[in-house]
């Protein structure tokens, strides 16, 4: 088959964390896909000869491109540290662990090229094969959970939230501030798109487990407790009012429950005999109150700093 050929410069990244069972059938695939592109290895303080191999690939077929050592552990630091030295007009992201089968490129590529999307997600679920491969039932879980969260803060409707296999534009490579640190990344990216009003494109795609002997470095309950700390953290950045909102409606809720025996009280006795409940009922209404101002301010100031 003949393989579209690009007038713009592209980058292929790839972070790799002990890959070395994969890392070179990887860099070979994206290589015979996109022969014309920079292929970057992002070695994230890899114990094992990812690093080694990846460079002896690049020297034996040729690629244009290298590798970067990032030593800060974290997918979002390998991605920061690739994002800030690499240069081209778009950036193909993936996983070197061929889960991702790098044939696929030109589907996501094409949207970016034509100047029709700032990015691009291969969409593992649509076509049932990331259920179907992936044993993990809370990863899953997750996984669902992110996406319905995300979707309805934003009014989105995005299927695969977290998708490792990404095209996207320079706009937003370069505009992009890359402040997560792991795996969360790939949720943050989504977030930043939504919320700046970038045009976010979903292709379903084929996704295969990795080879036997490869192993996968996410933890379930670790990684899943970042990404929803990524949102809330967010959504405190992004939507100010609506989180200083529902704390001050949580607190509101405490301060009328706590107050109950205390009107109880007056109206029967005129007499307040729970006074630390009062007071408690007191300081509660009052930080729901500060509550709400706090996200009144923020909002504003939120939606001041969009304009800019």
């Amino acid at each position: 088959m003949k393989r579209p050929g690009y007038n713009h410069s592209i980058a292929v990244i790839l972070p790799a964390y002990n890959e070395e069972l994969t890392v070179a059938a990887t860099i070979r695939s994206f290589h015979a896909e996109l022969p014309e592109a920079q292929l970057w290895i992002i070695d994230n303080n890899s114990t094992d000869r990812t690093g080694e191999i990846a460079r002896e690939t690049m020297s034996e077929i040729g690629a244009r491109g290298g590798i970067i050592e990032e030593a800060r552990q974290g997918k979002g630091n390998a991605l920061r540290r690739a994002f800030h030295e690499i240069e081209a007009d778009v950036y193909v992201l993936s996983d070197a662990d061929q889960t991702y089968p790098a044939e696929q490129d030109h589907l996501l590529l094409q949207p970016v090229i034509d100047g029709g999307a700032d990015m691009v997600v291969g969409d593992r679920r649509s076509k049932g094969r990331y259920r179907e491969e992936n044993k993990r039932p809370l990863h899953n879980f997750g996984n669902r959970l992110v996406q319905e969260m995300v979707n309805r803060l934003f009014d989105a409707s995005l299927v695969d939230i977290m998708s490792g296999y990404r095209v996207l534009s320079r706009l937003f490579v370069k505009t992009y501030p890359v402040l997560v640190s792991g795996f969360e990344i790939e949720t943050d990216m989504a977030i930043h798109a939504l919320d700046k009003r970038m045009r976010v494109l979903e292709i379903p795609i084929n996704y295969r487990d990795r080879p036997i002997g490869s192993f996968s470095k996410l933890n379930t309950i670790r990684d899943g407790l970042r990404v929803i700390n990524t949102i809330t953290t967010v959504l405190r950045y992004y939507r100010p009012l609506v989180f200083f909102g529902i704390a001050s409606l949580l607190f509101g809720v405490f301060g009328l429950l706590a107050a109950v025996p205390v009107f109880d009280e007056w109206s029967r006795e005129r007499y307040v005999y729970h006074v630390p409940l009062a007071v408690l009922a007191t300081g509660l209404e009052i930080v729901a109150i500060d509550m709400a101002a706090i996200g009144l301010i923020l909002d504003s100031i939120t939606h001041q700093d969009k304009r800019r």
